[in-house]
């Protein structure tokens, strides 16, 4: 039985939700380490300085790209990055809403504690992964999220099984999306069979018209943005979009990100420009192959996202806080090539003046 009534959720605020839902570019934000693979605080500050400066719209922070062993024993940042990511938010001369969205992983006392900590610095929103709970039945992920719900607005998460998620019914999308604190979810499903799970389920519930469909699909960015996804619904078309993207692809290029989004918005009804969106979004899936690293599973997935960074200036190396977290044979060359082929799908020069304007104290 369900333990929580709607007035046990706390509300998001009406000004987020409004930009929440209208779509926006939201980095996933990476940690900065030195060579002593402890935390370089100056550019962990940089990175969240860039991502304003850049346009996007929000960070997520605490997330796969902030590496999840943050939480580890001994290593304990997760709240130093919530913390310092919040600050540099809070005392930016940003004009515009901005969307806090913190990471929450681990079994239900685990993230209700970290709905509580993300609370607890300004975050609006926490981003509930259901990856690695495999003692967890479906039932039982359902009342872990309204636990967390119940602390904090929702922002609902399909990872996929690649690196850490696990595969999750249409049902169980179905009964995610009546909990009433859910206001988006991110599909990463890297799968259009699963995509389709969710987003059918989110048209089929009672709430489809208020939740936001975020893609986190780095493979299938572009289509996920402009495709119109309609269901019949008790006889009804009913249509919903994706509106923005919460991905570690555009924690890189976040400047030309920002302008691809703002293309995609102006012409995703404008079948003379389908045609050209559609091809750019080809593009963009060759670049996230080289630095995700999907020819090797994506095991150099956030060390090539670092590299980007590193030869822009913004990070001062690839360190994870696993060692065992590198760039795989032939990934730099990769890198190289897509940076080569695809200049207008970067944001080297916007790094160069962001960086000559901004002092690292």
């Amino acid at each position: 039985m369900n333990e929580h009534n709607v007035m046990d959720f706390p509300q998001l605020d009406l000004t987020i939700n409004a930009a929440l839902q209208e779509g926006t570019v939201i980095p996933a934000h990476p940690l900065a380490l030195n060579e002593n693979r402890r935390l370089d605080e100056r550019r962990q500050r940089l990175l969240t300085q860039y991502y304003l400066a850049a346009g996007a719209g929000g960070v997520a922070v605490g997330v796969h790209t902030t590496q999840f062993e943050i939480r580890n024993p001994g290593v304990e940042l997760l709240e130093p990055v919530l913390r310092i990511a919040a600050e540099e938010i809070d005392r930016s001369n940003v004009h515009r809403p901005f969307i806090k969205v913190a990471g929450i992983v681990g079994p239900t006392a685990q993230a209700i504690h970290e709905a509580e900590l993300a609370r607890k610095y300004g975050f609006h929103l926490g981003l509930v992964s259901m990856g690695g709970l495999k003692d967890y039945s479906e039932a039982d992920l359902i009342e872990r999220t309204r636990a967390v719900a119940s602390v904090i607005p929702v922002f609902g998460f399909y990872l996929q099984p690649a690196v850490g998620g696990r595969l999750l019914s249409y049902q169980f999308w179905r009964e995610f999306a009546e909990i009433p604190n859910v206001y988006a979810i991110k599909v990463a499903a890297f799968n259009r069979y699963q995509t389709l799970d969710v987003v059918r389920a989110v048209c089929d519930s009672s709430r489809r018209d208020a939740i936001a469909l975020y893609t986190g699909n780095d493979d299938n960015i572009v289509a996920d943005l402009i495709t119109p996804y309609r269901f019949m619904v008790k006889g009804v078309t009913v249509e919903k979009r994706f509106v923005g993207g919460l991905l570690g692809h555009w924690a890189v290029w976040t400047k030309a990100a920002v302008s691809l989004l703002k293309e995609i918005k102006s012409n995703r009804t404008n079948d003379e420009h389908i045609g050209k969106l559609l091809a750019d979004g080809i593009k963009i899936t060759d670049m996230n192959a080289a630095i995700f690293d999907a020819a090797n599973s994506f095991h150099g997935c956030i060390p090539g996202i670092h590299e980007v960074l590193r030869r822009q200036g913004l990070l001062e190396g690839l360190w994870c806080l696993n060692p065992k977290e590198e760039l795989s044979p032939g990934q730099l060359n990769e890198i190289d090539r897509v940076i080569q082929a695809n200049p207008d799908f970067i944001d080297d020069q916007f790094v160069a003046s962001f960086l000559s304007k901004t002092v690292l104290v």
